[in-house]
């Protein structure tokens, strides 16, 4: 085990955590963190069960979808990651999941509204839903891509949803606060119909979100 071992730690630390949150069932979803030093991604391997997931089952591999080690499959998604990490400086880290209500959302083919100012960790006043496209294929990494444009993350028609971050740990917060939103949607739908946030507001919300939490230290 040569590359990325303080990511690969990383990457079985959040597998678990996603399925101890419920953020995700099964062998769903993926997870990969990229060095951009050396090139390299680190990314969950297809199939595996995240609490039986070790260091060495991670795969590492570069942008061009060559396996640089690792002796399992990597994620049949791993070019969903790897467009992210070509196009997006900004990303250092993506989680993908079939989140329960924000893929119950995807299944309607709309975007996630700003039913609560925490739809601004998104990095806009929605969460877009991008095209349908089959699982594992260059179109839907592409869709995905495009559809998250100036956002962290991105709605994956009748699949789930991405999010991406300057680090694993952002990356997964985001993911439970949209997780939330997306659930205060459907709640909200249910009995009637939710006042959404004004574009300004939520313009504002972005704003304030860039330095929320406590000041870094140099």
């Amino acid at each position: 085990m040569k590359y990325l071992k303080e990511e690969r730690k990383q990457i079985v630390e959040y597998g678990k955590k996603l399925i101890d949150s419920r953020l995700t069932v099964g062998t769903g979803g993926n997870i990969s963190i990229f060095d951009k030093e050396s090139g390299l991604m680190g990314i969950t391997p297809s199939g595996i069960e995240y609490h039986n997931l070790t260091e060495e089952d991670v795969i590492i591999m570069d942008l061009y979808g060559n396996v640089v080690e690792g002796e399992l499959r990597p994620s049949s998604e791993h070019q969903m990651h790897s467009i992210v990490y070509k196009n997006r400086y900004d990303a250092v880290a993506m989680i993908h999941t079939h989140a329960l209500y924000s893929t119950t959302i995807s299944c309607l083919n709309v975007d996630l509204p700003a039913i609560d100012y925490l739809v601004a960790h998104g990095g806009g006043k929605n969460i877009r839903c991008a095209n349908y496209a089959t699982y594992g294929t260059n179109e839907l990494a592409e869709n995905a891509l495009e559809a998250m444009k100036d956002r962290k993350a991105v709605l994956l028609a009748n699949h789930g949803i991405n999010v991406v971050g300057s680090s694993l740990a952002e990356a997964y917060a985001i993911t439970e606060q949209l997780e939330f939103c997306a659930r205060l949607y459907w709640q909200a739908k249910a009995i009637g119909n939710p006042v959404i946030l004004s574009d300004e507001e939520m313009t504002m919300m972005v704003e304030r979100f860039k330095d929320y939490g406590q000041p870094k230290v140099n």
